[in-house]
């Protein structure tokens, strides 16, 4: 409608002047100390411990490598170029448990499997977290029967869930995305602080 009235909903909007520039009449001279002061503030953050621990952590999540059955395929397509876990700094598969904070149960778990899976996770450092992907893993999926473990957080506590059968890489990342969130939002455990033994009452 070129002679309507009503403004042209595609019009764009020209960028926004730039405020002018201070007279260097108006501006006092700053102090070498101002100045310090002025560059320090640029650099500076404000925040707590736990709040930097907790970023740490949860951006350099080490998994283990080792899977149990079909979801195996898809936990390992997560580390190649199209999926790229990377991103979420969360790449590292560790061969060894030791090395390990991120334990994802990729598969079925067998009755003669479970004393295995349960010692893996006794042999990881603190702090270790869960992901049970996948509906096997989760609540024994279609395997409802005598050799296969109803869910695996019957031996071993449970973080995330990541449902499906098998699930796709991007629900995975999803749920280890979820798990950071889990992560920022802990509390820091830093154990027993070492306290002086007090002298009995009485004695100088």
């Amino acid at each position: 409608m070129p002679y309507s009235n009503e403004p042209d909903p595609f019009r764009t909007l020209s960028p926004a002047p730039r405020p002018a520039a201070p007279s260097p009449d108006l501006v006092m001279p700053m102090t070498e100390e101002e100045r310090m002061r002025e560059e320090l503030e640029k650099g500076i953050l404000f925040t707590t411990v736990e709040s930097v621990v907790n970023w740490a952590r949860s951006n350099a999540i080490w998994p283990l490598g080792f899977g149990l059955a079909c979801c195996a395929m898809e936990m390992m397509a997560i580390a190649g170029p199209r999926f790229d876990v990377a991103r979420f700094g969360a790449e590292v598969f560790r061969g060894s448990p030791r090395q390990a904070d991120l334990m994802i149960v990729a598969g079925r778990v067998s009755i003669k499997m479970a004393p295995v899976v349960r010692h893996l996770y006794e042999q990881m450092s603190d702090p270790k977290w869960v992901i049970a992907m996948g509906a096997c893993s989760s609540c024994g999926g279609v395997f409802n029967n005598y050799a296969i473990l109803q869910g695996v957080d019957k031996v071993i506590p449970v973080d995330v869930y990541v449902p499906g059968c098998p699930p796709r890489p991007e629900s995975l990342i999803h749920g280890i995305m979820k798990l950071q969130e889990k992560i920022l939002t802990s509390r820091v455990e830093i154990g027993p602080v070492p306290r002086r033994a007090q002298p009995p009452r009485g004695v100088a």
